[in-house]
């Protein structure tokens, strides 16, 4: 296992994580998770209020015993904002409590994805994660986003902030510019679920493996963002121990990509523009916003994916969440497209986009999905 700093933090993490999002099956398979976990080298561990019974179980991991002392085991949970200072103080305390530990390690708010929500921070909630800090009960302060890269370039300016959680793939890599923000105020960088919203890596459609081979495409993925040195821990989100020995696999591989590896990435990028042809979204953003609250983006991002990769499992799995999972995927469905033509002249590929975002539609929809937890 590697480690690396975690920015101003000036904790020295393991370079994957343990996230417990998806370990809730019940509370022996947890604390056997979280035991392994930390015998193969994992130092940090990441769950949440809002994950169910995951602060419950850990806690009885923590109770159970760990080859790691407590002083050497950091802790991070996640509070979601809120506009009232007395509210995130009450649920820092019942945090702790679950947990059955004296202090969080690390303190993020969950869910910094509305500008609202930084309102709610700045104006309200941060009063009262000054006095946790203050009384011992947390020790750095960060954020996790599902938000635009204006609301995260915003957050992380603030200067309120030590590390940021945040989605940043090959497949996805719009949250460039937060990352080498993040890196120049030395903030550290957690890249929240790289095997699952990266794409469903886990289990990948045949085209994407052979285009990827001899890597697998979630070892490529790995590659990717572990050689880049800004990044300081990838969550690993294991629903029980099985799932630990892939990725684990390649936890000490700290070096730059290599010419085979930087090959692979090379040829995804040339299957892809030859597969699409004129029909490529770029991923500009210039066609926001929609008057319609179409994620245009996003949806030709899954489009893309589908017709060049074969990733269409992946892409039906986020586009059912138009509509309904809030403000953690904001945008309505395609079909709501009127099309109006704003976003015809804004565009530098002169796509047809509401050819587009009907036909993303057809191969994409299905019965609405929630998120996990729900």
């Amino acid at each position: 296992m590697r480690y690396r700093r975690f920015g101003k933090t000036n904790l020295w993490l393991s370079v994957f994580s343990l996230g417990t999002m998806r370990y809730l099956d019940c509370e022996a398979s947890a604390i056997e998770t979280v035991q392994q976990a930390v015998a193969r080298g994992i130092n940090h561990i990441e769950t949440a209020r809002g994950y169910g019974k995951s602060e419950e179980y850990l806690g009885a991991a923590l109770s159970a015993g760990l080859e790691l002392p407590r002083s050497q085991l950091y802790i991070t949970s996640k509070i979601p904002p809120t506009a009232e200072a007395d509210t995130m103080r009450r649920h820092i305390d019942e945090s702790l409590k679950r947990l059955k530990v004296d202090y969080l390690d690390c303190l993020a708010i969950h869910g910094l994805n509305t500008w609202e929500h930084l309102d709610w921070v700045e104006n309200g909630c941060f009063w009262a994660v000054q006095q946790a800090i203050a009384d011992g009960q947390v020790r750095h302060f960060g954020f996790s986003t599902h938000g635009s890269l204006e609301l995260i370039v915003k957050a992380i300016d603030t200067g309120l902030f030590e590390f940021v959680n945040l989605h940043y793939y090959y497949f996805f890599q719009r949250n460039a510019p937060a990352v080498e923000l993040a890196a120049k105020k030395d903030l550290g960088v957690f890249i929240i679920s790289p095997a699952d919203k990266g794409g469903r890596l886990f289990s990948p459609p045949t085209k994407l493996k052979d285009l990827c081979a001899p890597l697998s495409p979630l070892a490529l993925n790995y590659r990717f963002l572990l050689s880049d040195r800004r990044i300081t821990t990838l969550s690993l989100g294991a629903a029980n121990s099985s799932e630990l020995s892939q990725p684990l696999s390649i936890a000490d591989r700290d070096y730059p990509l290599t010419t085979e590896e930087l090959k692979i990435l090379e040829g995804l990028q040339t299957h892809q523009s030859a597969t699409l042809g004129t029909d490529k979204c770029s991923q500009c953003y210039a066609c926001l916003p929609c008057p319609e609250n179409i994620n245009i983006p996003e949806v030709l991002r899954l489009r893309n994916l589908a017709i060049a990769y074969d990733m269409t499992d992946y892409g039906q799995y986020r586009y059912r969440m138009f509509e309904n999972a809030g403000h953690w995927f904001p945008g309505v469905k395609a079909n709501r497209c009127t099309s109006c033509g704003e976003c015809l002249p804004r565009c530098p590929e002169n796509l047809d986009i509401p050819s587009l975002l009907d036909d993303t539609h057809q191969r994409l929809n299905g019965p609405s999905r929630r998120r996990l937890w729900e």
